[in-house]
């Protein structure tokens, strides 16, 4: 199976600028990009919700970008292929991005439908870090959990538990 844009010759930089740019068409009102070691970030306000993609880096010494078939490559062409990789990423996360937006836009579902998994919370993590457990013990355990924390059973007077 082949990946979409793997061969692309469309720079990073160039990708980053067209996802700003579309989620401004669709109107995003606020928009940030940054990077860290292994990863990049891309995080945006839309419809009064904040949006996070963590755009995972391959790490430069995979040995996929380092050897071929042949043996070790020279580190300019190990450079290359890990930069054909990054590039490919970003047109990745682009299409996703621009595919959500549209699906929305369309009417074929709804924006928190769409971007749940990466809504920030309160608390500064997304959805989707937050649910991802939850999730997995249910399938564990077999049910569902509870909506709400059990609260005490009312008392003969009508409150609830000891005050």
């Amino acid at each position: 199976m082949t990946r979409f844009a793997e061969k692309t010759g469309v720079s990073s930089a160039r990708s980053r600028e067209e996802i700003e740019r579309t989620l401004q068409r669709y109107g995003a009102d606020q928009f940030l990009y940054g990077w860290q070691d292994d990863a990049a970030v891309v995080g945006f306000r839309m419809q009064g919700r904040h949006i996070r993609f963590v755009l995972a880096m391959p790490a430069r010494d995979e040995e996929r970008f380092t050897h071929h078939s042949r043996g070790p490559r020279a580190p300019e062409a190990a450079l290359k292929e890990w930069e054909q990789a990054v590039r490919q990423r970003w047109r990745a996360l682009n299409l996703v991005i621009k595919a959500k937006l549209e699906a929305v836009e369309s009417g074929i579902s709804e924006f928190e439908d769409e971007f749940l998994a990466n809504i920030m919370l309160p608390g500064g993590e997304t959805a989707g870090a937050w649910m991802r457990p939850q999730i997995a013990e249910a399938y564990r355990i077999g049910t569902m959990p509870d909506l709400l924390p059990m609260l005490p059973a009312p008392s003969s007077d009508g409150q609830r538990g000891e005050q």
